[in-house]
């Protein structure tokens, strides 16, 4: 597949988040929204993120984003996850990888000389369904001021 570009119109996609609640990209037509793939509820890089975005999350809405976290994570696991750090957007348990291959962002990955495949972290930002920016090399415990100094 071909890698996502700004400019593309967003892949479509429709999933389950932690509360069984079905999220689709048509949700937020007319809107502006950070969709951010991250490889594994409470492991430390992605916990990291999560707060980060967690702890600007009001400056993001005032700017008039919404958020919305993806992994391949079940939805218990993601409810845990979101209570254990109060996270206040959102996320979709993607377990059969779909939307994480729509995006591109499900592929190969190198760690300590041992390859597998993967969530490739990545956050593309989506206005009214074209995608706007994003973020392959995402600074995780400032991935909200990467976010918001990227519109300045």
């Amino acid at each position: 597949m071909e890698k996502l570009k700004i400019g593309d119109k967003a892949p479509h996609f429709s999933g389950i988040d932690q509360d069984g609640e079905k999220i689709a990209l048509g949700d937020f037509d007319g809107k502006k929204l950070i969709l951010y793939f991250y490889p594994k509820d409470n492991t430390s890089g992605c916990t990291a993120e999560a707060c980060s975005l967690r702890d600007g999350y009001k400056e993001l809405l005032e700017m008039g984003f919404n958020v919305v976290g993806v992994s391949p994570d079940n939805e218990a696991s993601h409810r845990k996850f979101m209570e254990k750090y109060s996270l206040p957007f959102p996320l979709i348990a993607d377990t059969e990888k779909e939307i994480a291959a729509a995006y591109g962002v499900w592929g190969l990955k190198k760690f300590m000389g041992r390859e597998y495949m993967g969530i490739i972290r990545t956050t593309f930002v989506i206005n009214n369904g074209v995608i706007e920016k994003i973020f392959d090399k995402v600074k995780t415990k400032d991935h909200f001021v990467q976010i918001v100094d990227s519109y300045k």
